[in-house]
């Protein structure tokens, strides 16, 4: 399905905040009640939208030492790593990537002597051959 510049405006007001109401959306739009009601159930009917979720606060969040933390994977193992990372609440996103190593994930925790832990932990998981971490300093801005 190709997306109209509204509807990628639409989804990029829901990323902000998927509460706002149909009203909310529609004054920032320029665009009627009805018109963005139709046009997310469109999305929802057609899968673009397949859910919504919960957003922490970003100050809450910022209160956390996060980090990217790249992890190889032996061979045939990525099926048994990314269901030991999937248990990991500390663990914000996994993403399989290209290049020296297999995944990225985002890692938070409250404090940097945890991140050693959490990247001592998934560095002991069978099928990981090694991980490298960057802490996150700062966020410039997240969608």
């Amino acid at each position: 399905m190709k997306l109209t510049d509204t509807d990628q405006q639409l989804l990029s007001l829901l990323r902000e905040n998927a509460r706002a109401s149909t009203a909310q959306i529609a004054r920032r739009l320029g665009l009627s009640r009805t018109t963005v009601q139709s046009r997310i159930e469109r999305l929802e009917r057609e899968g673009v939208i397949s859910g919504y979720t919960v957003r922490v606060d970003e100050e809450y969040e910022r209160s956390y030492v996060r980090a990217h933390i790249m992890i190889a994977v032996h061979p045939k193992q990525m099926t048994t790593v990314v269901n030991t990372l999937r248990s990991m609440p500390e663990l914000r996103s996994l993403h399989s990537v290209s290049g020296g190593f297999d995944l990225i994930a985002i890692g938070a925790v409250p404090a940097v002597g945890d991140m050693d832990v959490l990247t001592d932990r998934i560095g002991a998981i069978d099928g990981v051959a090694r991980t490298t971490s960057s802490i996150v300093l700062s966020t410039k801005f997240e969608r």
